[in-house]
C-alpha cells in the first residue's frame, strides 16, 4: 500500500511516502493558499498511486488547521486520511539531518520532508 504523510503547514507543505515498513522524504510544496495545496495534493495522489494519506498534527492552533485541512482533503480526493501526532517532528528533522551531514541548503529546502518523513516513520511503527 502506498502511503502519503504530510506535514501540513500554510506555506509549505512537506511530503514523504511509505510502501511497506519504510518512509521516506518526497518533497516540498510551496502554496499559497489551501485550495491551491488541496489541487496540488490531488496530482501527487493520482500520479503516485496514493491509497492512504497521514496527516500529522501538532498542538494548539496549527493543529486544528491541520486537521481542518485533513478533513477538506479527504471530503476532495475520497481517499482515506488519518490523523497522526507529529509534534516536535519539524525540531527532530533539523537535529536529524544536521547530525547525519546534510549540506544547509538541503536542510533548508527538505525540512518540512523530513519531518513528513519522521511523522509516517512513526505511525507505521504504530500501526
Amino acid at each position: 500500500m502506498r502511503i502519503l504523510g504530510i506535514d501540513y503547514g500554510q506555506k509549505k507543505i512537506g511530503l514523504a511516502f511509505a510502501e511497506g515498513s519504510l518512509a521516506e522524504p518526497f518533497k516540498v510544496l510551496r502554496v499559497g493558499s489551501d485550495e491551491e495545496a488541496l489541487i496540488k495534493l490531488g496530482k501527487v495522489v493520482k500520479e503516485e498511486g496514493v491509497e492512504r494519506i497521514v496527516v500529522g498534527i501538532s498542538e494548539a492552533q496549527m493543529g486544528g488547521r491541520s486537521r481542518k485541512f485533513g478533513l477538506r482533503l479527504r471530503a476532495r480526493l475520497r481517499t482515506p486520511v488519518e490523523f497522526f501526532d507529529e509534534t516536535l517532528s519539524t525540531q527532530d528533522a533539523r537535529r536529524l539531518s544536521f547530525q547525519s551531514g546534510v549540506s544547509r541548503k538541503k536542510r533548508k529546502q527538505m525540512e518540512d520532508a523530513f519531518a513528513a518523513a519522521l511523522m509516517l516513520q512513526s505511525y507505521l511503527d504504530n500501526v
